[in-house]
């Protein structure tokens, strides 16, 4: 392996090129119309043009790509996550091109891809599962059947999708065919497969995930657990390691239970299995597996000491885990990540788009920052609208969370709004930082609200109020509050000298 193309971009094309720059491997990166000046095109050795803005004509464009490493010389492929990165067809073709796929085969991809499928595999490793059922129909006698064997709440979910869409909770049998019918209908559009099924609810369940690696000699092993309970619409929002609620022998159990799953289908490279946590009856419940990296990975490479991305690299050029990982892995101390996202959680998470005028990322000890933009850099509108990811280690949880708060107030981002006061009230939060909290407590605590959003200037009232030289307000919070600034700071328009209509202006 001499050169990696990466079939991604943002922040994990950026992850990714500096992953490939330790190992002394050259970078590729690709690029739409949209981020022709995109901050992973600068970090990376080479850069070629794969296609328009959306997204299905350039980062899903299977021939493009395929083409952009040929032209480049490239002769390995990282899929990053999201767009391709858990794609069979994509997997098949980067391998039948000659080139080496940084990830798992398609054959290890594809039995897992279904959420019932791959609970059959959890099933067959020994590792637990919630009741579940397969929808074939939607006749009263099955809907009695469901209601009777699962019971309530269930929740109805798609079979072949992901992130959480189409997923419906139902409390009562008389709900259970319109809710079905919802899920349907969303999977149908976002999945192009309507299959569905219905499964136990695990009331205030923890969001719990294993990470695993295993090389291509048939060794599996487990890098520890990450919480990632703190989810709005079951999107993650704050994620952690290690889970502050497991017990010693809870979190050897439930580590196994993700290593157990991997080795049943012959895993390699990175990936992570995901488990519901029952914290009254303190079970856990296989949930899912992601082949490919997470997000999430930092919080993890923080506390055990190990680079995941330059793991991956080199399981995929042949390399043993026994050398990458030196000995039996330790966890460390707390980290937390949190997500910086261009959105307006006041609006309803409405994603956001512009330039950024001004993009700080926060220099402070035991705080590390994977940030796809800078000053300068355009959000566009067609892909997902996070801009980095803020990542903090202490020595213990609450160390943690207060180097978070300390790297939250050094973070400025101008052009766009963002969700950086939502994550500063979440940080004093008393039931997070008591972490009594589970994968609805946001919604259901703030509801359609969201914390930390009083009344607030929008970031083109900030660039005026700049102009017209009236920041002193903005000066003195040195803008720590991203985008968005208290509605204290005086209007500009209170005042009406220097005005002319056909007069005297007013003093």
């Amino acid at each position: 392996m001499h050169k990696v193309l990466i079939a991604n971009r943002g922040e994990i094309a950026v992850r990714i090129a500096r992953g490939c720059r330790v190992l002394g491997l050259q970078s590729v990166a690709v690029f739409s119309d949209a981020d022709r000046l995109a901050r992973h095109v600068r970090i990376a050795d080479e850069a070629v043009r794969v296609g328009p803005a959306e997204s299905a004509q350039s980062y899903l464009n299977i021939e493009a790509i395929l083409a952009a490493a040929k032209l480049t010389g490239a002769d390995a492929v990282h899929p990053g996550y999201g767009f391709l990165s858990e794609n069979c067809d994509f997997a098949d073709a980067v391998e039948a091109a000659g080139l080496i796929w940084i990830g798992p085969p398609a054959k290890v991809i594809e039995p897992i891809q279904s959420k019932t499928s791959a609970k059959a595999v959890a099933q067959a490793a020994g590792v637990p599962t919630a009741p579940a059922a397969v929808v074939d129909d939607f006749e009263p006698a099955t809907l009695d059947k469901i209601a009777q064997t699962i019971g309530f709440p269930l929740l109805v979910k798609p079979q072949d999708g992901g992130g959480g869409k189409g997923m419906q909770r139902v409390d009562r049998r008389e709900d259970l065919l319109s809710a079905l019918q919802t899920a349907k209908r969303i999977a149908a559009s976002a999945f192009k497969s309507d299959k569905l099924f219905v499964e136990r609810y695990v009331e205030h369940a923890r969001h719990v995930e294993v990470q695993v690696l295993g090389d291509r000699y048939g060794t599996v092993i487990h890098a520890f657990e990450r919480d990632c309970s703190v989810q709005r619409r079951h999107q993650k929002v704050i994620e952690e390691s290690p889970c502050p609620v497991l017990s010693e022998a809870e979190r050897a159990a439930i580590c196994e239970s993700g290593r157990a799953f991997a080795a049943q289908v012959g895993y390699q490279g990175a990936g992570t299995v995901e488990f519901l946590f029952d914290p009254l009856e303190r079970k856990h419940y296989f949930l899912e597996m992601n082949t490919r990296l997470q997000v999430e990975h930092p919080v993890t490479e923080v506390v055990i000491g190990l680079d995941l991305v330059v793991a991956q690299l080199r399981i995929a050029r042949g390399e043993k885990l026994g050398d990458i990982a030196r000995g039996k892995l330790t966890q460390r101390g707390h980290a937390l990540e949190v997500r910086i996202y261009a959105e307006d959680p006041a609006a309803g998470y409405v994603p956001q788009a512009g330039t950024l005028l001004r993009a700080t990322w926060p220099d402070v000890p035991f705080v590390r920052v994977d940030a796809g933009f800078e000053s300068g850099d355009a959000v566009p509108v067609y892909y997902d609208p996070m801009l980095a990811k803020i990542i903090a280690w202490g020595g213990d949880r609450d160390e943690a969370a207060e180097r978070m708060k300390a790297a939250l107030r050094e973070t400025t981002v101008h052009g766009v709004v963002t969700n950086i006061p939502m994550l500063l009230a979440l940080m004093d939060d008393a039931e997070f930082r008591a972490s009594a909290v589970h994968t609805g407590w946001l919604d259901a605590t703030w509801g359609s609200a969201a914390p930390g959003q009083g009344e607030m200037l929008t970031d083109s009232a900030v660039a005026l109020l700049a102009l017209a030289g009236v920041g002193g307000p903005l000066a003195q919070r040195g803008g720590g509050d991203g985008a968005q600034v208290a509605a204290r700071v005086p209007d500009p328009w209170d005042s009406l000298a220097g005005f002319r209509l056909s007069s005297k202006g007013a003093a």
